[in-house]
């Protein structure tokens, strides 16, 4: 899901590690901590922030409403202080009073978590009216960047792709705006960009899944975290997904004409398969890591079980939900908020208790990672509903969040494609 971030983190870990000798580890070595050595007020976590503070932060509210919790004030007001004056939002700003200018790198994944995250608290919190803005200057921002395809590559400018377009997707539903009506200066949509990296049922190696982008010679490879973003993005629904009904066993056919729906159906379909063996979905080796072999990815598996729960496949889905619960702990403690939401989310999806997750209490552990949350709403607004009190317009009736983050460059791109 957060790919870009873990492998800008890992680089500059593995630098670290070269310069000092240090062996390679199974998961991600901690990024580095600012140079100032503290990390501001209100923030989630206690790693480097430089390549996820706002996504993380985004997440974990996100996951918070998603079980009752309004995040405290200072940890909104943190999000809130992040946003740059057109609207957009960095990956991180350490000095946040300090204008955006052209050289402050705008992140479209970031930005998305951030209006979707703000759309969910902002009737709780202590500044409403300030947070209906940010939500609405960041939605604008967003319709400013779109590409000519109708989708939104990592930074202004860069190449569609996949997981950009789809966290967009849920920016746009937490507004009230549908996709469709969501066209670019082209006359096209985010669905129009999505289809575009579809693969048909008669792929040899993916057939239904989604890639990132086209490969430098135009082929389109299959990408599981691609898939999994895709998947909800193109079902009208956000990573705070419950499960779908009726159930129904994932199958992939291609349309004359294909719709978005299918197209997310056949990528629930390939999802399946993907993690029918083993349960859970694999990621290369990070750089510098002494064990070169295939690695279970926690992230991406958790996301796959809210899009198959949300195509109404949570039957195929249990599987890998089961196994999170029962491997999962180590790779959560070490990469701290963001993975807990991903799990809380999961597990939300699936109708399972977040509270009691294999040993883990997932919301206990979240809610600690920052400031405290103000206590949960147990009334009959409360966020448990997706339709009430979210902020969002009722045709997202799914709820709210996010999945993934690109890059740019090799620093700021190496995903696993």
């Amino acid at each position: 899901m957060n790919t870009v971030r873990r492998a800008a983190a890992a680089l500059a870990a593995t630098v670290a590690a070269l310069g000092a000798g240090a062996a390679g580890q199974a998961f991600a070595a901690p990024s580095p901590t600012p140079s100032t050595g503290k990390l501001p007020a209100g923030l989630y976590g206690t790693k480097d922030p430089t390549y996820d503070g706002v996504w993380r932060q985004s997440l974990s509210f996100l996951a918070q409403r998603a079980t009752g919790y309004q995040p405290s004030d200072q940890a909104v007001a943190w999000l809130l202080g992040q946003q740059c004056e057109d609207g957009s939002f960095a990956s991180y700003r350490a000095d946040a009073a300090k204008p955006c200018d052209a050289k402050t790198m705008r992140d479209t994944n970031a930005t998305a978590a951030a209006v979707q995250a703000l759309a969910a608290v902002r009737r709780q919190s202590a500044a409403p009216e300030k947070a209906d803005q940010a939500v609405e200057d960041g939605t604008a921002w967003l319709k400013t960047v779109q590409n000519e395809d109708g989708g939104w590559g990592y930074g202004v400018g860069g190449a569609s792709d996949a997981n950009s377009t789809s966290v967009v997707v849920g920016a746009l539903a937490a507004t009230g705006t549908r996709p469709t009506a969501f066209t670019s200066t082209g006359g096209r949509t985010p669905y129009d960009a999505l289809l575009s990296f579809a693969l048909p049922c008669t792929d040899g190696e993916g057939p239904g899944a989604f890639a990132y982008q086209p490969d430098k010679t135009g082929k389109l490879l299959a990408n599981a975290d691609a898939t999994a973003a895709a998947t909800l993005a193109g079902l009208g629904k956000s990573m705070v997904a419950t499960k779908a009904s009726p159930e129904q066993a994932p199958a992939c056919t291609d349309l004359p004409k294909p719709t978005a729906e299918r197209a997310a159906l056949n990528g629930a379909s390939h999802l399946a398969k993907a993690l029918a063996k083993t349960h859970h979905l694999v990621q290369p080796p990070m750089p510098g890591a002494a064990d070169t072999a295939e690695q279970p990815d926690f992230g991406n598996t958790a996301d796959a079980v809210v899009a198959l729960s949300a195509a109404g496949a949570s039957k195929e889905a249990m599987p890998a939900l089961e196994w999170l619960e029962k491997n999962s702990a180590a790779w959560a403690k070490e990469s701290g908020p963001a993975a807990y939401a991903q799990l809380i989310l999961a597990a939300r999806a699936t109708e399972t208790d977040p509270r009691e997750f294999g040993s883990v209490d997932l919301v206990e552990r979240l809610n600690a990672a920052g400031p405290a949350p103000k206590s949960p709403d147990t009334s009959a607004s409360s966020t448990t509903s997706d339709d009430e009190d979210s902020g969002f317009d009722l045709w997202w009736i799914i709820g709210i969040g996010t999945v993934v983050g690109v890059g740019i460059g090799f620093l700021l791109s190496g995903r696993k494609k």
